[in-house]
């Protein structure tokens, strides 16, 4: 009866064994792949974007502020030492309307992001989706 048992738990452990060293790679592989995926899409949407503005015209035309928020994203770093790392970054999006009455936001520098009210009236300039200035009627 003890010999039985011991082969039964030989044989369980085994199996449990070998499929954790089959498994747990290819489980590896995966998520690997998935992460590396995931960069290469977001680095192939920058490049695309970036290649898209600058063979965009750059345009200037008559608008209008219409609203501004802010987007505030924290990041948490461990230090390995015990301490806790806190850095925090602001976007700046502001929304300018056209006569025509169609919208658009652009990312803005903080500097000039202050300087804007709501009702703002002026002339924008921008190239694609990237905001180059705005100049407010005097």
């Amino acid at each position: 009866m003890i010999g039985g048992f011991n082969g039964g738990f030989n044989n369980g452990f085994n199996g449990g064994f070998n499929f954790m060293f089959t498994v747990f790679p290819i489980l590896f592989i995966v998520v690997f792949m998935i992460i590396i995926g995931a960069f290469i899409i977001v680095l192939v949407k920058g490049v695309s974007r970036w290649s898209k503005n600058n063979n965009s015209p750059v345009l200037t035309v008559d608008v209008t502020v219409v609203a501004k928020r802010t987007d505030v994203s924290d990041f948490h770093n461990n230090m390995g030492n015990g301490t806790m790392h806190h850095d925090h970054y602001t976007s700046y999006y502001t929304t300018f309307q056209v006569q025509s009455g169609d919208r658009m936001e652009f990312v803005l520098p903080s500097d000039e992001y202050g300087m804007l009210v709501e009702g703002d009236m002026g002339k924008l300039t921008f190239q694609g989706t990237r905001y180059i200035s705005f100049e407010r009627y005097r």
